[in-house]
């Protein structure tokens, strides 16, 4: 939903999944990455754990070498709400300058009620058996977080892929449809390990138009860091 927008990206390491088109590296590390520069591309190494005072120094620093440039900050993984206890502390702190967009899996409804009054924005994905691997067994969960996440400024995105069928499309729109039809879907072209797109242009229609039928906004969107070649 906030695609075009820049933004500061916090990514947490681990996740309670495991998909099969997932580029993300898990392993457990002493150090992480901090771009030197926003938008630089050059990285210097920090020792992990960082604290809260020093993500708002680097917030601080960034906004000030350029003042209006970053619309919020989105937290990712690996899914962060797996860090909810600490996301709590943080958030209200983080959100006096800046912003909040969660990017998740949508699965944890029980660790979103701790920080949902302090989220701005919900990127909130759900799995298709079709690109994911991850089975049927997600539907309830993305119900029962669907239902908790309204409280924020909420989307919805599914990854599509060519083996990606009608029934997928109808059991998420029966989700979304239960909840609010007015919330955004995002398709998102599933991007192959090669880099190519793997689906049709003809099938990605064919989905949007299954979607448009049953809630009222559905959009194309691929992945823009990918598109950009950033990180």
């Amino acid at each position: 939903m906030l695609a075009g927008r820049r933004q500061i990206f916090v990514r947490l390491t681990e996740c309670n999944l495991d998909c099969r088109y997932c580029d993300t590296e898990f392993n457990k590390s002493d150090t992480c990455r901090l771009e030197s520069r926003p938008g630089s591309g050059h990285f210097t190494d920090l020792p992990q754990p960082l604290n809260l005072q020093k993500i708002i120094a680097v917030i601080d620093d960034w906004q000030s070498r350029l003042p209006g440039a970053h619309h919020s900050i989105s937290f990712t993984g690996g899914e962060p709400l797996l860090e909810a206890d600490s996301l709590a502390e943080w958030f209200p702190e983080i959100r006096k300058f800046i912003p909040i967009h969660l990017e998740t899996n949508g699965t944890l409804n029980i660790a979103l009620t701790t920080v949902i009054d302090q989220v701005d924005f919900i990127s909130m994905d759900m799995k298709l058996p079709s690109t994911s691997g991850c089975g049927l067994q997600l539907w309830e969960s993305h119900q029962l977080f669907l239902k908790q996440a309204v409280a924020s400024d909420v989307s919805v995105k599914i990854v599509v892929g060519e083996s990606t069928d009608s029934a997928e499309i109808n059991k998420v729109c029966d989700i979304i449809a239960l909840v609010d039809r007015s919330i955004p879907l995002f398709l998102q072209p599933l991007t192959l390990p090669d880099g190519r797109i793997g689906i049709s242009t003809g099938q990605l229609l064919r989905l949007q138009e299954i979607a448009s039928s049953r809630v009222s906004d559905v959009r194309v969107i691929p992945q823009m860091h990918k598109l950009l070649r950033l990180l």
